[in-house]
């Protein structure tokens, strides 16, 4: 199981570092109020969308093969049924 740390870096800037096993990455995030605003998830903070959607890419692919830095509305292009289950999973 992997263990995902999310530190802000701004109110929609997000550093994420992906510990599995022996393996890490490190990752930078930003979160577009549109998005936000998109999903319905105005009541979810930011920090906790940002790592339930690394939770749901990394059971998708590995952490290594996660780009370095991305927004969030761009996981939607690879994956498309990521906004209706990032909806679900924080309803």
């Amino acid at each position: 199981m992997s263990e995902i740390t999310v530190t802000a870096q701004g109110p929609a800037e997000f550093d994420v570092q992906v510990q599995d096993g022996g393996q890490s990455s490190s990752h930078r995030v930003t979160v577009p109020d549109a998005l936000v605003d998109e999903l319905q998830l105005q009541d979810v903070d930011n920090e906790t969308l940002v790592k339930e959607s690394f939770a749901f890419l990394l059971e998708r692919e590995p952490a290594s093969s996660i780009m370095r830095e991305f927004s969030l509305d761009e996981i939607r292009r690879y994956f498309p049924e990521y906004p209706d289950e990032i909806r679900q999973r924080l309803a």
